[in-house]
């Protein structure tokens, strides 16, 4: 299993850059939710995906609803963006 850590590497390596403030939002994020890191992950995918850019507010409201949903892996938060339809 990926860690938050590992995937933002992994989006560093790619050449997306978090701003301090935008792995703030993350960390809270996590913590506030008690999200296990998959769906942070899935969480900041989608949050890259609707935006184009990390959105720290969006982010973390994703997050929150994605675990009020009791998504649990990237294919439920799939589901539960497209239900909301945050995704076309």
């Amino acid at each position: 299993m990926q860690s938050v850590t590992d995937y933002l590497q992994h989006l560093q390596d790619k050449g997306f850059h978090f701003k301090e403030d935008a792995l703030g939002f993350i960390e809270f994020g996590k913590h506030y939710t008690g999200a296990e890191d998959k769906l942070v992950i899935a969480a900041i995918e989608l949050t890259l995906k609707a935006q184009k850019e990390f959105d720290g507010a969006f982010f973390v409201s994703l997050l929150e609803r994605l675990t009020k949903e009791k998504a649990r892996n990237r294919s439920q938060a799939l589901r539960v963006a497209r239900e909301l339809n945050i995704l076309n």
